[in-house]
């Protein structure tokens, strides 16, 4: 496959799981996504997630209705692995090997996180799901795909999204926003853009690993993306604002 990526970090939120349900987990959404993850993985392309738990529980939201924010996030913490679980058994059932890893320990349904052995598997043409996010309140799963990709060596963050990349405003709200083709981290941070959020972007930026944010529901993105073909915005150090 096309463009000199070799290890890909997809980041997807747990709202990307639930597709057009009020929470939870949709599986033909997952199904979805397994089968454009086992697209590239045939391609010869490792692919490593990260996944977020939103569509089941947000630590943010616990701690505005009154939850001590630690204890919150932790409760997203394992939620992710729920999510990480169901996206394990998806990509098994198409006959994709896979390893969960948890940043907190569940050793009875997942492995602990283990860099050496997370690269490992990915070499042996594994996909490794990354649950718990960092193991620690505070942090987002943004900021985890951040800090997994640099531990790993990848060579990009897919971030993927509902929108088919980064506009200047809501696209929802605004009908004259525009899209960007690319864009500098710096750009990201100044103005502010949902992107990721700041902690993700300036550990992207200071390990120059490039995202490309992208719309997950269009059926074969992922393997689009790898192949270089312009499905999103990219965001990184040599871009230029366009």
């Amino acid at each position: 496959m096309g463009t000199g990526y070799q290890r890909i970090l997809l980041k997807l939120s747990g709202e990307a799981l639930m597709g057009n349900l009020a929470y939870g987990i949709d599986p033909a959404i997952v199904h979805n996504i397994a089968e454009q993850v086992a697209e590239v993985v045939e391609g010869g392309i490792q692919a490593a997630i990260v996944v977020g738990g939103g569509n089941i529980f947000r630590g943010v939201k616990g701690a505005a209705a009154g939850m001590d924010r630690a204890t919150a996030d932790y409760i997203g913490m394992i939620a992710t692995v729920m999510n990480a679980m169901t996206l394990q058994d998806a990509l098994e059932q198409i006959d994709v090997p896979t390893r969960v890893q948890t940043a907190i320990a569940m050793q009875e349904v997942a492995e602990p996180y283990i860099r050496r052995r997370a690269m490992r598997h990915l070499e042996k043409g594994r996909v490794v799901i990354f649950g718990a996010g960092s193991g620690n309140p505070f942090f987002t799963t943004d900021t985890t795909a951040a800090l997994r990709a640099a531990e790993i060596n990848a060579d990009v963050i897919f971030k993927a999204t509902k929108v088919d990349g980064v506009y200047d405003s809501d696209p929802k709200t605004n009908p004259e926003a525009k899209r960007y083709e690319s864009l500098t981290y710096q750009h990201v941070l100044a103005q502010e853009l949902q992107v990721m959020d700041s902690t993700a972007i300036a550990l992207c930026k200071d390990n120059d690993i490039p995202i490309l944010v992208f719309d997950l529901s269009v059926k074969g993105n992922i393997r689009r993306a790898v192949m270089g073909e312009s499905v999103g915005t990219v965001v990184g150090g040599s871009c230029e604002i366009k």
